[in-house]
């Protein structure tokens, strides 16, 4: 998409989780996208317009890149859309971006430059787990007198942006940390981090890693340690624990009771 001017844009119904901003279509069209972007689980296409193009993929929802039908060549039919598929944009490259969301939870909106900082989904954003303002000091201070548990806390997007509930059970499991565990014991009562905040700190950067390596894949129960696993034995070696699945702030947590403390 970078690079690319927006051609056409095609919307197959009036919203997604929230109706789309007045004029989305026209707005859009003619305009060069300069850069792309992620912000915590938000995807930013910079405008030439000096908008911004903001989506959220929410629970089901994907892109798809195919090629315009003139691109196809003669006798060559376009691949047959998906119901499911609500925003097409035709772009100046002959490539056709589709976004497809079964279950509706995605969002699309347009924001100016000047109001980009303060947008409602953006202004409370924690730092980004994988950049180097992200460390065992920052993770420790958050905590620091929080009762809170530590599965519920690092849901919490003003703490870290975009860890999500898969990878903080993984990160916990990595880290031998239980997901019960008041946050603030991760923390001196002075907000210095004690060792269990550089492990923690430590597994959730290589938790996200790997997922990034493994890019390509779909989200499969075998690609996690603990994640979906409940009732099969725990995954460290020597641990003879067996994963248990409990609910914290309405989500599942699966962890092990033997190993992690």
């Amino acid at each position: 998409m970078r690079g690319a001017r927006i051609v056409r844009v095609l919307l197959r119904r009036p919203d997604l989780r929230r109706p789309f901003p007045p004029d989305f279509v026209s707005r859009l069209t003619g305009l060069t996208i300069r850069s792309i972007s992620r912000r915590g689980k938000y995807l930013l296409a910079d405008l030439s317009s000096g908008d911004t193009l903001l989506v959220h993929l929410g629970m089901s929802g994907s892109f798809r890149i195919g090629r315009t039908a003139a691109s196809h060549g003669a006798g060559r039919k376009p691949p047959a859309s998906d119901p499911h598929d609500h925003v097409v944009i035709d772009l100046s490259s002959g490539v056709v971006v589709t976004f497809n969301d079964p279950r509706r939870f995605g969002v699309m909106d347009l924001i100016a430059a000047a109001d980009l900082s303060e947008h409602q989904a953006l202004r409370a954003l924690g730092p980004e787990p994988l950049n180097t303002e992200f460390d065992a000091v920052v993770l420790a201070r958050a905590c620091t007198g929080k009762r809170a548990a530590l599965k519920v806390l690092l849901l919490d997007q003003r703490l870290v942006a975009g860890l999500g509930n898969i990878y903080a059970s993984e990160a916990l499991h990595h880290a031998r940390l239980s997901p019960r565990r008041r946050a603030s014991t991760i923390a001196t009562p002075t907000g210095a981090p004690r060792e269990a905040a550089v492990r923690l700190m430590t597994a959730i950067k290589n938790v996200l890693r790997e997922a990034v390596a493994r890019q390509h894949e779909r989200y499969r129960s075998s690609r996690f340690r603990v994640y979906e696993r409940e009732r099969e034995p725990c995954p460290r070696r020597g641990c003879p624990g067996v994963i248990r699945r409990i609910t914290q702030a309405g989500r599942s947590t699966y962890f092990c009771p033997e190993c992690q403390r």
